[in-house]
C-alpha cells in the first residue's frame, strides 16, 4: 500500500484551560461543570447537536437515574432530568426520551455555562510530550486547526483522544469480540392501548421463534430490546443487533449501516404482522448514526471490576455511585457471556456501587481524564457504567477535577480528593461515604 507524507501549518484557534472532546452526556457534564467551577472551557462535538447516543443515535430511553431511593446522577444529571421529566418519579427503571426537547436542553445548558463550543468538529490527532498533551488537532467543516489547553477530557466514547496521546487500552473482551451495535429507529401509528408496554411483561420478542420458522428474518437474532413509548402514537425502537461491528473503523460502520437499513424492514414486517398494537405501525426513520455499546476501555489507574458491583464497593476517592445492572449483549448469536443471572437479579432498592476517581486517570497521561463509555473499567463493569446517567456522573467529576487543578495550579493527580468530593457534593453529587 502506498504512503505519503503530509505536512501543513495550522493555526491555534483556541487557547483555553480545559478542552473537552465529545458532546454526549459525559462531555456536556464535564464542560458545564468545569465552566461553573471557574475554568475557561472549550467543547468540540463531531456531529451537529449535543447528546450522543440519545440524539444522534436515537437511543429511545435513559436507564435508571437512581437506586430506587436516592438520585445517583445528581448535579448535571438532575438538571437534565428535571428539565426533561419535571416531577416524574425518578425511581423508575427507565425513561423514554423526547429527542428534540433533549437537544434544546443540552444547547441551553452549554450556552448558559459560557462554554465555547463547536459542532461538526472532529478530533484528528494530538501533539504530546512525556504524557502531556500540548495541543489537540481538529478538523472543522473545512479547516484544520489546533487547540491549546492545560487539561483535556476525553468524552469521545471510543477513547480516541487518550489513545492518540499514547494511552493503553483494551478493545471489547480482549479477543476481538465487542457487543453488537443497534440502529435505533422512530415509529408512528402505534396503538399503545393494545401494545403491552409494561417492563418484563409480554416482551416484543415473544413471537420471534414463529417468525424465524416463517422465514421473516435473514439473521435469526433472538435478542430484541424492543420498543419504547415516546408519545400517544409514537415509539422509539431499540431493535435488533448488528454483530461484528468495530465502532472505531469506518469500513465496519459503513457495512453495518447498509446491512441494518435493509434488515430493519424485516422488523417492520414482524411488528406489523405478529404483535398486537402494531398492525398499522410505520417506520418513520432510522438514526443517523449507529448505537455503539462498546469499543475501547482505557487503561486507568484503577480498573472498575465485577467484584465492585457484587460487593457494593466504597472508595476513599469516590466520585459517585451507580446501580444499573451489568448489561452485556452477546457478541454473537448463541454466545453466552455468563452474566444473565447478575443482570436479572440486579440490586435491591437503595444499593449502589462506588466509582473511583482513579478510573478517570489514564495510565501515563498527566493532563488528561476520561469520562463516559471509555473510562477505566473491566468489561463486565463497563456493562453497567456505559449507560447515559452514569456518563453524567463520570463527566461531572472529570470537569470538576480539571477545573480544580487549574484553579489550584496543580496537576490532576495532586488535587485534594476531599476538596473534589466537597465540590461535587456542592454541585449535587450523591456521595454518602465521602467522609
Amino acid at each position: 500500500m502506498d504512503a505519503i507524507k503530509y505536512e501543513k501549518e495550522i493555526k491555534v484557534l483556541f487557547d483555553t484551560e480545559v478542552c473537552v472532546v465529545g458532546g454526549g452526556p459525559a462531555g456536556i457534564a464535564a464542560a458545564v461543570t468545569a465552566a461553573r467551577c471557574g475554568a475557561r472551557v472549550c467543547l468540540f462535538e463531531k456531529e451537529q447537536c449535543f447528546g450522543g447516543a440519545a440524539t444522534n443515535a436515537k437511543v429511545p430511553a435513559f436507564m435508571r437515574f437512581s437506586d430506587g431511593v436516592n438520585f445517583l446522577a445528581g448535579g448535571i444529571g438532575r438538571e437534565v432530568f428535571d428539565r426533561l421529566y419535571g416531577d416524574e418519579d425518578f425511581t423508575k427503571i427507565e425513561f423514554s426520551i423526547d429527542c428534540e426537547k433533549l437537544k434544546y436542553i443540552y444547547d441551553n445548558l452549554v450556552w448558559e455555562s459560557g462554554v465555547e463550543f463547536l459542532f461538526e468538529t472532529n478530533l484528528l490527532d494530538v501533539i504530546s510530550e512525556n504524557g502531556v498533551i500540548r495541543y489537540a488537532v481538529f478538523k472543522g467543516k473545512e479547516r484544520i486547526f489546533a487547540v491549546k489547553a492545560k487539561n483535556f477530557i476525553d468524552a469521545t466514547g471510543d477513547g480516541f483522544l487518550a489513545v492518540s496521546a499514547g494511552a493503553k487500552y483494551t478493545v471489547g473482551d480482549g479477543k476481538g469480540h465487542m457487543m453488537p451495535a443497534t440502529l435505533c429507529s422512530v415509529w408512528g401509528d402505534i396503538d399503545w392501548n393494545k401494545a403491552v408496554v409494561e417492563l418484563g411483561k409480554d416482551p416484543d420478542n415473544r413471537c420471534l421463534k414463529q417468525a424465524f420458522e416463517d422465514g421473516v428474518f435473514t439473521v435469526q437474532d433472538p435478542g430484541l430490546p424492543g420498543m419504547w413509548r415516546l408519545d400517544r402514537h409514537y415509539g422509539g425502537g431499540n431493535i435488533g443487533h448488528i454483530f461484528n461491528v468495530d465502532g472505531t473503523d469506518e469500513k465496519s460502520i459503513t457495512d453495518a449501516m447498509i446491512q441494518m437499513r435493509r434488515r430493519i424492514r424485516e422488523y417492520e414486517y414482524y411488528y406489523t404482522h405478529y404483535l398486537d398494537g402494531y398492525e398499522n405501525a410505520r417506520l418513520l426513520f432510522t438514526a443517523d448514526v449507529l448505537g455503539i455499546r462498546e469499543t475501547r476501555r482505557i487503561e486507568c489507574e484503577y480498573m472498575a471490576r465485577k467484584d465492585d458491583y457484587i460487593n457494593h464497593s466504597v472508595f476513599k476517592d469516590e466520585i459517585g455511585r451507580y446501580s444499573y445492572p451489568i448489561d452485556i449483549h452477546s457478541y454473537a448469536i448463541g454466545a453466552d457471556e455468563g452474566l444473565g443471572d447478575i443482570y436479572a437479579k440486579g440490586y435491591a432498592k437503595g444499593r449502589s456501587y462506588g466509582i473511583s476517581y482513579r478510573s478517570l486517570l489514564p495510565v501515563g497521561l498527566k493532563n488528561t481524564l476520561v469520562a463516559g463509555r471509555c473510562v477505566g473499567a473491566e468489561r463486565e463493569m463497563l456493562g453497567s457504567m456505559r449507560v447515559m446517567p452514569c456518563c453524567f456522573i463520570t463527566g461531572m467529576a472529570a470537569g470538576a477535577a480539571s477545573a480544580l487543578a487549574v484553579r489550584q495550579a496543580e496537576d490532576i493527580r495532586s488535587i485534594s480528593i476531599e476538596n473534589l468530593q466537597d465540590k461535587l457534593i456542592e454541585l449535587g453529587a450523591y456521595l454518602p461515604f465521602s467522609r
